[in-house]
């Protein structure tokens, strides 16, 4: 017991050993570094929302956020990830999974189990758009931490940031899962479809500003922490990653339940009537 509890010992004080040498190389980084500059802390994040100065251009015809540039790299990964799979791995699949099969089956019976969870009635495309929608959020945002280089049309370098932290692409994804839910209602529901979809008029405000929100949330807050904290040497990778990996997880769960939960309350259909009342409408 007494060497257990040695080795046990040992192996704390070890581990406070690491933590003291972090904080102080973190504490000589920061007094290195300096105090940040107050106006590139404010430049960053204005510019973080509103993309004034950081401009590319499209194809030489006008300048666009740096946000749209990576929905087309995102967008062109996934179609050809996808190609990809249905060419070369799809005829490949057997009855006992492997590692890839398996990871791929999973992602794509959650997303179809939610459909159906949430609308028995119709879902064969509420599955395929949650899952498209579901990668598509997941995968830009997990985009901004490769870190990819371009340079803007004033020469200068800029790390490609999520998709949708961009207000227009937040906007984009909030107003096409909604008229997802009204063309379901109206294909299922007719007129009766088109009345409760309406009646959630504020659903694609609220969708977008949560999904922008919450993605340029990260954003400003590794740039807080970059900035405003003397602990600028390793502390942001740290909090940036969490933040994106978190983000990612979250909002990817939340539109897509969202989505499917709205779609489900469209195009339920009204119960049958009982048939003695039927009958006695029949009779009178």
């Amino acid at each position: 017991m007494k060497t257990v509890k040695k080795g046990v010992n040992k192996k704390l004080w070890l581990i406070a050993a690491v933590l003291v040498a972090v904080l102080a190389a973190l504490l000589a980084g920061a007094i290195a570094i300096g105090s940040p500059d107050k106006g590139a802390l404010s430049e960053e994040l204005t510019d973080a929302v509103l993309h004034e100065e950081k401009k590319f251009s499209l194809f030489g015809l006008i300048e666009v956020n740096p946000a749209l540039i990576s929905a087309y790299i995102v967008t062109a990964v996934l179609l050809v990830f996808a190609a990809c799979v249905r060419i070369f791995a799809v005829p490949r699949f057997r009855e006992v999974p492997g590692k890839f099969q398996m990871v791929l089956e999973q992602a794509v019976g959650f997303f179809n189990n939610m459909a159906k969870t949430s609308s028995p009635h119709s879902n064969g495309f509420l599955g395929c758009y949650i899952f498209a929608a579901g990668c598509y959020i997941f995968v830009g945002t997990l985009f901004e931490l490769i870190g990819v280089q371009l340079v803007d049309v004033a020469g200068h370098s800029v790390s490609m940031p999520a998709p949708l932290s961009d207000i227009n692409a937040a906007i984009a994804m909030g107003f096409l899962s909604y008229f997802i839910i009204l063309g379901g209602g109206i294909a299922t529901n007719g007129v009766r479809g088109l009345g409760r979809a309406l009646k959630e008029f504020s659903l694609p405000i609220s969708m977008s500003f949560r999904l922008f929100g919450a993605l340029l949330s990260g954003l400003l807050v590794t740039e807080l922490v970059y900035y405003a904290i003397f602990l600028s040497v390793a502390v942001p990778v740290v909090v940036g990653v969490l933040f994106t990996l978190l983000h990612a997880i979250i909002q990817t769960y939340v539109l897509t339940m969202l989505t499917a939960t709205y779609f489900g309350e469209v195009t339920e259909r009204p119960a049958p009537k009982p048939r003695k009342l039927r009958a006695k409408k029949a009779a009178a």
